[in-house]
């Protein structure tokens, strides 16, 4: 097996330690012993994003939050299909992220953050949220491995009723919050409900291939 090369570490604000690894072609974001992402491993990062704006159709102009820039998978694969006209604001709180994105990430990183149609906010994605108002035709989440502040505690807010009737607000009429989770959450799902949401939760596979653990993604319309 080719051995696993540590390239750096970042702390999360108010969070733990994340940690980048290769192994061949292969990039891999650990924190403790959970690996959060891969790059082998991108199918359902990619949906989040493929699934949400299949919801948008005949939206002109739509404005995309992404919370969490990750890999890019998400941003990528929203450009790929989001016209000229598009705008795609992405909030990631970690710089480091960004950084190993524009360093040992670079092809896999394919020139995204430098399309004209990103505005990229090195912030917590949470008071980008809360001071928006009816601004985002969807508001996209992948900041932990659920919904729960894993990474960091305070991403608790993200999930919680009065984040979520934060994002309702951010939303414009009929706009579309997607949550990518690692597995089924029936509390969470109920609180989107609660909030007045218009629930869907999709079973998505890790890999492009359709095979992999089984990860969901809730898509909750502002009603």
């Amino acid at each position: 097996m080719i051995p696993r090369e540590y390239l750096g570490s970042a702390l999360v604000p108010g969070g733990q330690e994340l940690k980048l690894y290769r192994r061949g072609a292969d990039h891999m974001i650990v924190l403790d012993r959970n690996e959060l992402m891969s790059s082998r491993m991108s199918g359902s990062e990619k949906q989040l994003a493929l699934m949400t704006i299949e919801r948008l159709k005949g939206r002109k102009s739509p404005h995309l939050l992404i919370g969490g820039y990750g890999m890019g998978f998400t941003l990528r694969a929203a450009l790929g299909v989001l016209d000229g006209s598009a705008q795609v604001t992405v909030a990631e709180l970690v710089p480091e992220i960004i950084a190993w994105a524009r360093g040992p990430m670079v092809e896999l990183m394919a020139g995204c953050l430098d399309d004209p149609r990103v505005d990229l906010l090195i912030e917590d994605v949470v008071p980008v949220i809360g001071r928006a108002r009816a601004s985002y035709d969807a508001i996209l989440l992948d900041v932990d491995n659920g919904p729960d502040g894993l990474t960091a505690a305070a991403n608790d807010r993200l999930y919680s009723a009065a984040g979520l009737e934060a994002a309702k607000a951010a939303l414009k009429p009929s706009g579309i919050l997607a949550v990518w989770s690692a597995g089924s959450d029936e509390p969470f799902a109920r609180r989107l409900r609660s909030a007045g949401f218009l629930v869907d939760e999709v079973a998505v596979k890790a890999r492009d291939n359709g095979k992999g653990p089984r990860h969901v993604i809730w898509f909750a319309q502002k009603r």
